[in-house]
């Protein structure tokens, strides 16, 4: 029996990297997932690898820092599947780089909107919905960025992440008796396309894997190893935490 048999899970995010292999990882272990990003070609290509493997899956295409949208995810879950075990809320983006000073304020809100009041959203009808099914388990990604980093021109994403941090703690502390599991996933630098567009060149991709202790990047397929650690029962002790998934970037000083 898988890890997740007979849940249903909601992966955004989704349509590549860790959110990508995330989806295909907790179908595999037996859950029933819906899949939210807002390319909805890509969506479908997943949900067709998802059921090709035997795994059932839904698309739901949409902006995550839309209230509305936030509500129809869950609304739809619900109205398909009748229950909402776990929420891996792992949208986001890198934004606008640079000294605060050169920052707009409208980069600035971009990448709070995408990365953090969705995820106060996510949580405020994703909550009840768990509540209805019995408890569950709320994940949200964060990064080291956001715990232990400060990495210059990066602001704004930090500021997003780091605030991940407490909201899930906060979180914790609200529904711990509930029987509703909150914790951050901080991954450390890890092989995604977006990545890629970050660290475009060779030289580039050298400096970031030499970051870590481990002196290399994750695949993404790693970091799904431990939202599914997070989701599953194996973590039933385990909320409020930010749990590092960083190869020791976070420690490593050399």
């Amino acid at each position: 029996m898988g890890a997740l048999e007979n849940k249903v899970a909601i992966v955004t995010g989704a349509s590549a990297g860790i959110g990508r292999a995330t989806a295909r990882l907790f179908a595999r272990e037996g859950a029933t997932v819906v899949v939210a990003a807002r390319r909805e070609s890509e969506l479908e290509v997943l949900v067709s690898a998802i059921k090709e493997e035997g795994g059932q899956a839904l698309a739901v295409a949409g902006d995550v820092g839309d209230e509305d949208f936030a509500r129809k995810l869950v609304d739809e879950t619900l109205a398909r599947f009748g229950q909402l075990d776990a929420a891996f809320n792992n949208a986001g983006i890198l934004g606008a780089m640079g000294p605060v000073p050169e920052m707009s304020l409208a980069d600035w809100n971009q990448v709070i909107t995408t990365n953090l009041t969705s995820a106060f959203l996510a949580a405020k009808y994703q909550l009840p919905a768990m509540l209805t099914s019995g408890g569950g388990s709320l994940i949200f990604t964060s990064t080291f960025v956001g715990y232990s980093a400060g990495m210059p021109g990066m602001a704004a994403y930090a500021a997003s992440k780091a605030g991940l941090i407490g909201l899930t703690q906060v979180l914790a502390c609200e529904y711990g008796s509930d029987n509703i599991r909150v914790n951050a996933l901080l991954p450390g630098g890890t092989d995604t396309a977006a990545a890629r567009e970050f660290a475009n060149t060779p030289e580039a991709l050298a400096f970031v894997a030499n970051l870590h202790a481990m002196k290399r990047t994750a695949k993404p397929e790693e970091i799904a190893q431990s939202a599914l650690y997070l989701a599953s029962d194996a973590s039933s002790f385990t909320t409020g935490t930010a749990l590092l998934a960083d190869g020791g970037v976070s420690i490593n000083r050399v």
